[in-house]
């Protein structure tokens, strides 16, 4: 971690900006497509959140 230099920041800075823009504009993209094929995907997971956390809850009934 010694060996960093600044101009390795400003390249970590601006592939981070330059990556998530491209997943916002391939989101957008693809948005009429995931309204299609992933219709029940929000219910899934707010499913699979409910799970973990009484699995949460029930283990520390269990101990």
């Amino acid at each position: 971690m010694e060996h960093i230099t600044k101009g390795h920041w400003i390249f970590a800075a601006i592939f981070a900006i330059s990556f998530v823009g491209f997943l916002i504009w391939s989101y957008r993209k693809d948005l009429q497509l995931h309204k299609v094929h992933y219709q029940g995907s929000s219910l899934f997971l707010l499913g699979l959140l409910v799970i973990v956390f009484l699995l949460y809850v029930f283990r520390g009934f269990m101990k």
